[in-house]
Parts: structure tokens; sequence; C-alpha cells
């Protein structure tokens, strides 16, 4: 728990209209932008005043918030890359639309037991790798 003191805290279903979790905002394409934070008490907080509050929801002000900035191209690459190692299967080399159980298995399950995978499943290997 931070030590920080917000100026305003609300109990649970008390909040005023005009304020937003981050989800919430992220999914109006909009981010806080380093406004400070209201709190939200959690539920079991509220029946219990004298409680220290172990779950706050924060929430920002929309009319404060401002629109998500795009992602930058190497930004971009270099998320594909991160899922890509999470996708590849390292025997078979096949790039799955999912996340593969690399930690578990350590291989796709056609690779690790022999269950036949679906072809619409993974992106087919190229046949080459040249550029042209």
């Amino acid at each position: 728990m931070d030590s920080v003191v917000y100026r305003e805290a609300y109990d649970w279903g008390t909040a005023p209209e005009g304020l937003a979790t981050r989800r919430q905002l992220r999914a109006l394409g909009l981010r806080p932008a380093g406004q400070e934070p209201i709190v939200l008490r959690c539920r079991p907080c509220g029946f219990w005043p004298g409680r220290i509050c172990t779950r706050p929801t924060y929430l920002y002000r929309i009319d404060r918030a401002k629109p998500v900035r795009p992602m930058t191209l190497a930004q971009e690459r270099a998320l594909d890359r991160a899922m890509e190692a999470r996708q590849r299967c390292g025997k078979c080399g096949r790039r799955y639309h999912h996340c593969i159980p690399l930690r578990t298995l350590g291989s796709c399950l056609e690779c690790h037991d022999g269950t036949p995978a679906d072809p619409t499943t993974y992106i087919p290997a190229p046949a080459h790798q040249l550029a042209a």
C-alpha cells in the first residue's frame, strides 16, 4: 500500500459521472495523461469505514484525459517480435495465432504428442528466406 494521500476518495457506487478507470479510458481511446488519480474504495471497505483499503480502484477524470499516442513502427516491430517468441514452435518453426505452452510443453501439441494441428491455427512457414 502506498503512503500517498489522495484528495478525493469515494465508496463503491458513489463516484460521480465523468470518472473512469484506466481500462475504461483505453476503451474510449484515451490515457490519463499524468493527472492525479481519485480513489474508489473497494466494496468491503465501504461497509467497514475504519478499515484501510487494500484494493483501491483508481479513477481519472475523462475531461482531463488525452488521446492515446499512436504506436510507432519501432514499437510495433518490438511487440511483433515479442509475440512471435511466444507463438512460434522451436521444433517445427510454425507460428500459431495463439501463444503456445512453451514453459510446460516446450513446443506445440503436434510436436509434443502428435496431435494434428488445424491448418487454420497457424501461419505457414515461408518457402524461402529471400526478400524478393
